[in-house]
């Protein structure tokens, strides 16, 4: 059976999600990163990105990772373009053009989104956000993301979502890492049409599927 490794507080997230829209039968592994583990070797520890079991699926050490058969996948990107073009109908690209116009949307998120972006979302789960340190951070990545959140809002103008006037896997790729910048408030609101495209993300009952599982593990 399919099968992905790794938590939901990873970046996990993307392929089960699409797995949840398209209805896809999978097998979830949970494995944590072992840096959330006091020792990752102990006895009693969770299976996790340093656990023997899951060396011997991914000696990277990280998650997610996919196994369909006998193709082992790594990168959360490859997976879920993988699992879209594979079981997911009209969530995949249909033409060579939405192919390019998803990958480009995909790469703009990995590139000049996520990594600010989950800078914030860690100073807030690490309490240090109204610190000055804190603040300056916060404040320097706000403007690394004006440049790429004024892309997505230009584009988003007269549209529902990224490519070909339906719900795709970039929605799903890109909406993720936007997401990891919602513990700021305010973020989002200079940009509308960017907020109203993650708000329409998140009401897909496939998303607030996997949120749920997400909230329910640990912390």
């Amino acid at each position: 059976m399919l099968t992905i490794y790794g938590a939901l507080r990873s970046r996990a997230t993307r392929p089960i999600w699409l797995l949840y829209e398209t209805g896809t039968p999978f097998q979830h592994v949970p494995v944590i990163q072992s840096y959330r583990l006091p020792d990752p070797h102990a006895p009693d520890a969770p299976l996790n990105t340093a656990s023997a079991d899951f060396l011997a699926i991914n000696p990277q050490g990280l998650v997610p990772a996919m196994l369909d058969g006998d193709l082992l996948l790594t990168e959360s990107l490859a997976i879920t373009y993988y699992l879209a073009r594979k079981f997911g109908g009209d969530l995949a690209p249909r033409d060579a053009a939405e192919e390019g116009q998803a990958v480009q949307w995909a790469l703009l998120g990995a590139t000049a989104v996520e990594g600010p972006a989950l800078d914030i979302a860690q100073a807030h789960a690490k309490g240090t956000a109204d610190t000055p340190e804190g603040n300056a951070l916060i404040t320097a990545r706000t403007e690394a993301l004006a440049r790429p959140f004024a892309r997505i809002e230009a584009h988003l103008q007269g549209r529902d979502w990224l490519v070909g006037d339906r719900f795709t896997v970039a929605d799903i790729v890109l909406s993720e890492c936007v997401r990891y910048a919602m513990a700021q408030p305010g973020i989002y609101d200079a940009w509308p049409a960017l907020k109203a495209w993650l708000a329409r993300c998140h009401a897909r009952p496939g998303w607030q599927q996997m949120w749920a599982a997400r909230n329910a593990e640990p912390a």
